[in-house]
């Protein structure tokens, strides 16, 4: 899991950087529609999938090699599956107003 996340992460922010620097946008509303296309949507969305999971995945092995406490590395990993369940429905939230004109 962490690696192909890895690897979605790697080449999405390659292709973003090379876009951005091949083609900026000139201003928001530019911004905005070209973020609104169905295919460039769907890549943010899976990127901020991808990330999620690779947060997930190396913090819990953090949590499980230096946490001894069971108890606390529970609560610990509680705590970070609430933030990311947060942050996911957050993001969920602030793409769903991203529509095409």
């Amino acid at each position: 899991m962490q690696r192909f996340s890895a690897a979605y992460l790697a080449l999405f922010v390659s292709w973003l950087v090379a876009h951005l620097l091949l083609d900026p946008p000139k201003g928001y509303q530019e911004w905005y529609d070209w973020v609104a296309q169905p295919g460039v949507k769907s890549a943010f969305l899976l990127f901020f999938l991808a990330l999620f999971a690779h947060v997930w995945v190396g913090m819990r092995d953090v949590f499980m090699d230096y946490v001894r406490p069971a108890w606390m590395r529970f609560a610990l990993r509680l705590s970070m599956m609430a933030f990311l369940l947060g942050m996911a429905v957050w993001i969920l939230q602030l793409m769903q107003r991203v529509v095409p004109a």
